[in-house]
């Protein structure tokens, strides 16, 4: 399966049986991302994490008095 990263727009392939094909063909919200984007991505993920200031929003939930 040939794929296209989001990111750089390098087509690359996938072996067309695995999870990840998978879930690109099924599911159209997930994206594919080259390894070389994601390690890029995670590097700098683990850099602000690491400063403090990386803050992960939770949504509240409401609950509903009715139930």
């Amino acid at each position: 399966m040939r794929v296209k990263c989001v990111l750089c727009d390098s087509i690359e392939s996938i072996n067309s049986n695995s999870l990840q094909a998978k879930r690109l063909r099924n599911r159209r919200i997930h994206m594919y991302l080259c390894p070389t984007c994601d390690e890029r991505i995670e590097e700098k993920t683990k850099k602000r994490h690491a400063t403090g200031n990386f803050k992960l929003y939770n949504f509240k939930i409401k609950q509903d008095s009715l139930i």
